[in-house]
């Protein structure tokens, strides 16, 4: 490897703390909730600042809360390398925000949802080491336990897929820089990255996530989180 190659190796992480978190409740957007005292967005910094290589960290939050120096950013450890940005209409123009910000020379780029905010850092690793094997695009997920029915507008069922093929996706998702920039550039709207990597006809891989990887999205994923981070036990389901 050239001394010019290896220093272009490192992993940039889009932190998405954009959400509004309605579905929370909160008087104060999602990821700035406090879990167990501190916001949601601190908690999934923590695994983003254990995860080896990563060199420019942008977070992506609602425009009032721009400033770090606020009260709602308290008992937030900001990396070094991170940048903050205003967030967009939708997630996806969040995440385009994000990339925008991104340092130059990463060969890597992380797209984290701040609300799985208990992702471990083995997550990030699998997904890392798996864009390096050559993968376009990498997502975690796990095995779905419920049988899945999909159904018309008039609330009928019209399949029922195999269970065993079917897997819910989690975050981080990554992407090879220049994979990610041409989905964002393609004008398509999606619920995650991959679908939109996934409509430039690449092919996405899916390593194992992590029951711990839950999306804090409810007042009883909020509590569920709090049971966790006290030492209860893993989630088998839940909003992932």
């Amino acid at each position: 490897m050239t001394d010019a190659h290896a220093a272009s190796r490192g992993v940039g992480v889009v932190v998405v703390a954009a959400g509004s978190g309605s579905r929370l409740g909160a008087d104060v957007p999602k990821a700035f909730v406090r879990l167990a005292g501190r916001p949601l967005v601190a908690h999934a910094l923590e695994a983003v600042a254990g995860t080896g290589g990563v060199a420019s960290v942008v977070v992506v939050v609602p425009v009032e809360l721009l400033d770090p120096s606020g009260p709602h950013w308290s008992g937030v450890s900001l990396p070094p390398s991170a940048t903050v940005v205003a967030g967009g209409a939708d997630r996806t123009a969040s995440v385009a925000a994000g990339l925008a910000a991104l340092g130059p020379g990463c060969d890597v780029v992380l797209v984290h949802d701040a609300a799985r905010c208990l992702t471990p850092v083995a997550v990030f690793e699998r997904v890392v080491a798996a864009v390096r094997a050559g993968a376009d695009g990498v997502v975690p997920g796990v095995a779905v336990v419920d049988t899945v029915k999909v159904v018309d507008t008039d609330g009928f069922v019209t399949a029922t897929p195999e269970r065993e093929s079917l897997r819910a996706v989690q975050t981080p998702q990554g992407f090879r820089p220049e994979v990610l920039r041409a989905a964002h550039a393609g004008g398509v709207v999606a619920t995650d990255d991959a679908g939109l990597v996934e409509a430039l006809g690449h092919r996405v891989l899916v390593v194992e996530g992590d029951p711990l990887a839950l999306k804090v999205t409810t007042p009883a994923d909020l509590a569920l989180a709090e049971r966790l981070l006290a030492g209860g036990p893993t989630p088998s389901g839940g909003h992932l």
